[in-house]
């Protein structure tokens, strides 16, 4: 007996198929995704006190727009910028460079390092700031990170300001291999600078 076959079906699956070809689920993941390491980290049980004015609150830096995203900016002119393929940060520069900071902080001062979310009493200093670099120079072959750092007191007042920079060579080819490593160098330097100056800043 002859079974006819419905015209439709094979109609039906063909079409499937060549729509599956078009609609993607989400944008295809990088190659791999890149973080921020501090070099300087408090050793697991170490326990501080706060008091005396010690307590110091780290603030996520602001960022202008080219550096508040997870792509990594490559500048090839003083007013171009490109973006390296196939790699990313696992979270935005200004989130993981102020961990960074507060972790490198506390592992080489005496100050007990808390968070916005964690305002004290007396709440002690804090510190905020401006992310003006997290990039790599093309011209230079380096990376370079630049961050305005600013120290006040509970009430807001100032107590001083600085610029801090640190750059690292990259070499020739700048591509996914190239570019994590001298970027985190370049920010546990200039988180170790911050420390310090941090340190000697008294009220």
């Amino acid at each position: 007996m002859f079974h006819a076959k419905p015209q439709g079906v094979p109609m039906a699956l063909a079409a499937a198929f060549l729509l599956s070809g078009c609609v993607s689920f989400g944008a295809k993941p990088p190659e791999r995704l890149l973080s921020l390491d501090a070099a300087q980290k408090v050793p697991a049980g170490s326990a501080r006190v706060a008091g005396g004015g010690r307590t110091l609150i780290v603030t996520e830096p602001e960022a202008p727009k080219m550096l508040d995203t997870v792509r990594i900016p490559v500048k090839t002119s003083p007013t171009s910028v490109a973006y390296v393929t196939k790699v990313q940060w696992s979270d935005t520069p200004r989130h993981m460079f102020r961990r960074l900071l507060a972790e490198t902080i506390s592992a080489t001062t005496d100050r007990v390092v808390l968070d916005a979310g964690q305002f004290s009493g007396d709440g002690g200093q804090r510190l905020s700031g401006e992310l003006i670099d997290f990039t790599i120079d093309a011209a230079r072959q380096s990376a370079v990170v630049t961050y305005d750092a600013m120290l006040t007191t509970p009430n807001g007042v100032a107590l001083a300001r600085q610029r801090f920079t640190a750059s690292v060579p990259v070499g020739a080819k700048i591509e996914a291999d190239t570019v994590g490593t001298p970027l985190n160098a370049a920010a546990n330097k200039v988180a170790a600078d911050v420390a310090a100056w941090a340190a000697a800043v008294k009220e």
